[in-house]
């Protein structure tokens, strides 16, 4: 990866973005108009919300009235867990709710945002996912927050393998046995939460690589998910880390800094285990 227009190409064919905007908990219209202007500035073209967020109507206003061209964008966007376990149809309503929102002919990138083990109804989810993409609702279908044994689930009960599986991901959760499992099965892992909500500072050695490059702790590590592999969505509404977070493509880190790095993981999660968080309000 040497320039941030660099794209990943997913199982089924679809091109991705490596780095995103994250638009978690990323409130306001003038806020996120600003914050999405200020990443077309640096040169993002993906966008990362989900019905959760409570913000897909505020971004589809945004992306309007900035007048983007559609086919320079790639958004993504999830499948609440409400709608998920009410099964098939309520999935496909959800689409195109969001469809709606968004202002949307189609979503590049739709997730099923979380497994709700105790519901039973993930399979069912997929299902919908599978469709809308057959119906050309949606171009590339993946899942978030599932472990290896969702992942297995999905493919033994319908044969079709999730493009992305977007987990939390960072120094203190390297991930690493899913990250080999997703890469033995061809599904692209992307980080959220890639900057460890604030503990880097809590890490010397990072800002200690980052010296001998003149950038900072956070583009070490943004660093470390893209030449690992990892596609990352950092998130900010400040124009200034907006653009500090897509300056990643002018340096590389050595072998032996991608080691000193893997080695800060802790298995820490900051979120929720998948296994363990059950929310459908």
């Amino acid at each position: 990866m040497k320039q941030i227009s660099d794209r990943a190409t997913l199982r089924d064919g679809v091109t991705m973005p490596w780095l995103g905007l994250g638009l978690w908990r990323v409130e306001g219209q003038k806020t996120i108009d600003d914050a999405i202007r200020a990443a077309l500035d640096a040169g993002y073209t993906a966008f990362d919300t989900a019905t959760a967020y409570d913000n897909e109507e505020q971004i589809g206003r945004a992306l309007h009235k900035l007048g983007v061209n559609r086919s320079d964008l790639f958004i993504t966007t999830k499948l609440w867990n409400p709608q998920h376990v009410q099964g098939y149809d309520a999935c496909i309503e959800a689409c195109k709710q969001s469809l709606a929102w968004l202002r949307l002919d189609v979503i590049d990138l739709y997730l099923i945002h979380w497994p709700v083990p105790s519901r039973g109804k993930t399979v069912e989810a997929w299902r919908a996912l599978i469709q809308l993409q057959k119906e050309g609702l949606v171009r590339s279908i993946g899942v978030s927050n599932f472990h290896i044994h969702h992942l297995e689930m999905l493919e033994r009960e319908t044969g079709v393998i999730p493009s992305v599986n977007q987990v939390e991901r960072h120094p203190w959760l390297n991930q690493r046995e899913l990250i080999d499992y997703c890469r033995a099965k061809n599904i692209l892992v992307e980080a959220y939460s890639p900057l460890m909500r604030g503990h880097i500072k809590d890490e010397p050695v990072l800002a200690e690589i980052g010296d001998r490059y003149k950038k900072s702790a956070a583009q070490v590590v943004l660093r470390w998910h893209l030449q690992g592999g990892v596609a990352c969505i950092p998130k900010s509404v400040h124009a200034n880390r907006i653009q500090e977070n897509a300056a990643l493509f002018d340096f590389d880190l050595s072998d032996d800094e991608m080691a000193s790095v893997d080695a800060l993981n802790r298995n820490r999660r900051l979120l929720p285990d998948p296994d363990k968080m059950d929310y459908c309000g």
